[in-house]
């Protein structure tokens, strides 16, 4: 979880949704940007698991996208409370399930950065870098669509420019009475947006079905075997440590490696060390209990060895690709 002040210093609470974690809204300026996320989907494709907190390589597809922008004011998901490793907002769209329109202005509610971004909790595979190329090309223009390989807009993958976005809602709602149920197709009609391409298809990825789900556990874990045939597994280990934690610091490997030996005469399974540090660095940052974040460091080595465990019969050269496939702009 990333510093943040203390509650008090934090300014009102907004009126319908729950604070989680000190999530706070920040002056508006042209570099501040607000992030929604409408989590509250059927999944039927899944047969109605709760898709945003499945995982892929440790960590839930909820904390995979909010860690693409970790530098948002404010953070705001829309759909049944869930745990995050990031502060955020909690609320509900009117009518529950009412559909990303209804989500959409459920999260403007408590937003109040100039730039908005949108993004769908089903991308395993979305960047900073995406989300920062959104939001240049959203400047001077109403919105910017991440557009995927196939050439469809992908609307929960966009910037908004806050107050167009706020006007276009409106005019859904004059036009058809109601934002619930109503499609993206409706709010675009409203708006002029910009484009930026996905030609690999990587960033828009999404996981609508187990086999979306299982393609992009494969790909993590290809990559992860390449990662360990060329030595360096402890740096995407620590990265991921790091971000379970909610720290922020360099970490010289090679020399808490040596570190860690001499002290324990020879360790056989350096990350426990390491491990060990960085859940030690966060209690003093954070003033927190070492047991609480010793827990949250063992769940995701758990879940380490829980996805490694399934996909074990994967190789690198056999593992599946997670391919380009369409995702109809709803």
């Amino acid at each position: 979880m990333t510093d943040q002040q203390p509650p008090q210093d934090r300014g009102p609470r907004a009126a319908d949704g729950a604070l989680h974690g000190g999530a706070a809204s920040a002056p508006a300026d042209s570099g501040t940007y607000d992030v929604i996320v409408p989590a509250g989907g059927a999944a039927r494709r899944l047969g109605g698991v709760d898709k945003p907190g499945l995982t892929v390589g440790g960590r839930s597809l909820l904390d995979r996208v909010l860690d693409a922008c970790p530098d948002a004011a404010t953070a705001v998901v829309v759909g049944p409370p869930r745990p995050t490793a990031r502060p955020v907002v909690h609320t509900r769209e009117e009518p529950p399930g009412g559909g990303p329109l209804a989500a959409l202005d459920a999260g403007l509610r408590h937003t109040t950065a100039p730039v908005v971004l949108v993004l769908s909790a089903d991308l395993p595979f979305l960047t900073g870098a995406t989300v920062r190329a959104l939001r240049a090309a959203a400047e001077g223009a109403d919105a910017a669509l991440l557009r995927d390989a196939e050439g469809k807009d992908q609307p929960l993958v966009a910037a908004y420019r806050a107050e167009p976005l706020r006007r276009a809602l409106a005019a859904v709602r004059a036009e058809r009475g109601t934002l619930a149920g109503q499609p993206l197709r409706a709010l675009l009609a409203h708006l002029t947006p910009r484009r930026v391409p996905d030609p690999t298809a990587t960033a828009s990825f999404d996981c609508d079905t187990w086999e979306d789900i299982e393609a992009a556990r494969a790909r993590i874990g290809a990559v992860r075997a390449r990662i360990r045939e060329h030595g360096t597994v402890l740096d995407e280990w620590i990265t991921a440590a790091k971000a379970e934690l909610g720290i922020e610091l360099d970490v010289d490997t090679a020399a808490l490696l040596d570190l860690a030996r001499d002290a324990a005469h020879g360790v056989a399974r350096p990350a426990a060390p390491l491990t060990t540090f960085l859940v030690g660095y966060a209690a003093a940052q954070q003033g927190r209990d070492v047991s609480v974040l010793a827990a949250k460091a063992a769940a995701l080595a758990n879940r380490w060895a829980a996805e490694a465990a399934e996909n074990a019969d994967a190789t690198p050269e056999a593992a599946p690709e997670a391919k380009p496939k369409a995702k109809p702009a709803k």
